[in-house]
């Protein structure tokens, strides 16, 4: 007696929640830093807005901001264990335009830097209340 063959909606897809898998790929630090990206319009797959649900298959392409940087990836394998950084990389592709992007841009923040000088110590007494004087001039 032969088994009926099941349905092609009750088959399960060979696909990781995205909020899991980019937490496995190490983009955040926790799943619900992921989740709280996703929610907030911060990763889009194909150029769709995500949902923390969706779930991601090998060959989807990415969009991740994160903080100031932006990541344009192909996803390569999947993952919903955390793993070290070696692995987690070699869950992805990130494209050469983007690559050259983000250390253009990241040149650019570390040259707009370079002329700030951290004081040495804490303001005494006399600079705390100089400080404070400008800023009632800000409020003006």
């Amino acid at each position: 007696m032969t088994q009926p063959t099941p349905h092609a909606a009750t088959l399960p897809q060979a696909g990781v929640r995205i909020d899991v898998w980019l937490w496995a790929a190490r983009f955040f630090k926790t799943r619900s830093l992921a989740k709280q990206a996703i929610e907030t319009g911060k990763v889009e797959i194909g150029g769709q807005r995500a949902k923390a649900s969706r779930a991601v298959h090998v060959g989807d392409a990415m969009v991740i901001a994160r903080g100031e940087e932006r990541f344009e990836i192909e996803v390569r394998g999947l993952s919903d264990t955390r793993g070290p950084a070696p692995i987690a990389q070699a869950l992805y592709a990130e494209s050469e335009a983007s690559k050259a992007r983000r250390a253009n841009e990241r040149a650019t923040r570390a040259a707009e830097r370079a002329g700030y000088q951290a004081p040495e110590t804490k303001p005494d007494k006399r600079a705390r209340r100089l400080i404070r004087a400008l800023g009632d001039i800000d409020a003006l």
